[in-house]
């Protein structure tokens, strides 16, 4: 735990995974003089790992998404942290909500069509000036009308279909795939490899881990900060960060009425956040070049359900079942205070732990799962096994859920791009340009004093870091750690400094000479 001292070099808000990369590679950089702001009372942001069942479950961030180019495969792969989690959302069965479950013969035949549009999609999508709903429902019929097809049940076809709109809403955060921009949905970048690499039973929280560098510690204890010991202040929320300085530097003022001054502010705050925030946030306002990302990314809600029960009750060869709605059984769950579970499309197997299920729901039914009493969802669930599903189900032994949009720290799960991100022509690299001020080039044991005399150039002095300021990694964890490298490099560029230097204080030339505390 830190102290709030009035005076710092660089101040940090958000202790997720993209403040945490930032504040570690600072350190690396060379700078000192570093504090990481956070309003929860732990690390991680959307990575919150937690016991659970046999060891832990993640409620946020769960996979390392591919294995070429993926900084967080790079950092976990040589400590053996990770595992593949094999097909389990591959080989799933289809059931329907008159406890009937598709033939393999048919199942595999619908999923082999959808796989196929993932295939001609990177190419296709390239001209498309719709949504990606749009083109994602005229592939599928398309290609259902196929002579080859002819004989698959047409009904049983749209309750797949309107199964899988669920699966990649869930992909993308998004409410329907219509706000999903068909264009925009390229600006995402596959790292080659195995996509569902998960922690075995250690969780997310290793990442962090290994970015400071500290010891593991029970599930149930405080965590080892590592290098970032005495540099985090918990339970800490930026009421106000006031830009405009005659001096050229950044005041923040807290929620509790505590203030400080910083030479440099990195924001790593969800976009959620920004959204709903940043007309007070920020003094003066954001510039119209900074709101326009804010506004048109696009940023939605994706809740887990774990349900931990004493014995599998599902057979050996099932990794996962998704639930296949008949009509008519929507329309009687829509008239009832269960009309939220429509949108819970599926339960599937957790890794390293055997008589777990793990829940997904979407949208606005996700969010308003979050403003229900836990007895209220578990009866839920129970009601979706008992329907779908022939066997006797057990009572479960535990029960957890997320709830990432109530919480005003995060005001959901991640961004996507979405029709109007392409409507107001905006994107990541806008959100992650810095706001700047007109100053002279600092001196730092990094540039050669002998060399030219210092000129004018632009100080950073709030900088934006996270997963939605990725441009091709959004959505990611590994995204969210190469924003908070690259706004890291941003500061260390302008003070001439590389990871191997090492440095004391560095100061800024400004209208007022000030003392820096150290940390």
């Amino acid at each position: 735990m830190s102290k709030l001292h009035r005076d710092h070099k660089i101040v940090i808000i958000g202790a997720g995974a993209s403040g945490i990369a930032c504040a570690t590679k600072l350190l690396e950089y060379g700078f000192q003089n570093v504090l990481v702001v956070e309003a929860e009372s732990r690390l991680g942001g959307r990575i919150h790992t937690i016991p659970f069942g046999d060891n832990v479950i993640d409620l946020g961030a769960q996979w390392c998404h591919g294995e070429q180019d993926n900084i967080v495969h790079d950092l976990a792969s040589k400590h053996g942290l990770l595992e593949s989690t094999g097909p389990v959302y591959e080989n799933y069965q289809c059931v329907r909500s008159n406890r009937e479950v598709l033939p393999e013969s048919v199942a595999s035949r619908l999923k082999a069509i959808v796989g196929d549009s993932l295939v001609t999609r990177q190419l296709e999508l390239q001209h498309c000036s719709g949504s990606l709903g749009s083109y994602l429902a005229n592939k599928f019929y398309e290609m259902l009308r196929r002579p080859e097809n002819a004989d698959i049940d047409q009904i049983i076809a749209g309750e797949f279909f309107d199964n899988y709109q669920k699966f990649e809403n869930s992909v993308e955060a998004s409410d329907t795939l219509e706000q999903v921009s068909g264009r925009g949905y390229l600006d995402y970048w596959e790292c080659e490899g195995d996509i569902l690499l998960n922690w075995k039973d250690k969780g997310f929280v290793e990442l962090l881990r290994l970015l400071m560098r500290s010891r593991e510690t029970e599930p149930d204890t405080e965590m080892d900060l590592g290098i970032l010991e005495q540099r985090v202040l918990f339970n800490s929320t930026v009421a106000k960060i006031i830009w405009n300085r005659n001096d050229a530097r950044v005041e923040l003022q807290l929620s509790n009425g505590d203030s400080c001054v910083a030479d440099h502010v990195i924001v790593t705050v969800s976009l959620g956040v920004l959204k709903e925030q940043h007309l007070q946030l920020f003094e003066p306002k954001l510039p119209v070049a900074k709101q326009r990302p804010i506004e048109g990314l696009a940023y939605g809600t994706v809740n887990k359900i774990f349900v931990e029960f004493p014995q599998a009750f599902w057979p050996d060869d099932w990794t996962g079942f998704t639930l296949l709605w008949r009509a008519e059984d929507l329309v009687d769950i829509r008239n009832t205070p269960r009309a939220w579970l429509e949108d819970v499309f599926g339960f599937y197997r957790v890794s390293y732990q055997p008589h777990v299920l793990a829940g997904w729901i979407i949208n606005a039914n996700g969010r308003h799962m979050e403003s229900l009493q836990p007895d209220e969802v578990l009866a839920g669930c129970m009601y979706l096994f008992r329907r779908f599903l022939h066997w006797h189900i057990p009572e479960p032994l535990s029960f957890r859920t997320s709830a990432w949009h109530t919480n005003p720290h995060f005001r959901g799960s991640y961004s996507f791009r979405s029709m109007d991100t392409e409507r107001l022509g905006t994107g990541a690299s806008e959100l992650a340009q810095p706001l700047t001020v007109v100053t002279m080039t600092p001196q730092s044991p990094g540039r050669n004093k002998g060399g030219p005399q210092q000129s004018r150039c632009d100080k950073p002095i709030v900088q934006f870091a996270g997963e939605a300021s990725s441009e091709h990694y959004y959505s990611t964890v590994h995204g969210a750690v190469e924003a908070g490298w690259r706004e890291a490099k941003r500061l260390a560029d302008f003070y001439g400094l590389s990871e191997t230097t090492t440095t004391t204080t560095t100061t800024t030339t400004t209208t007022t000479a000030t003392t820096r505390s150290q940390l």
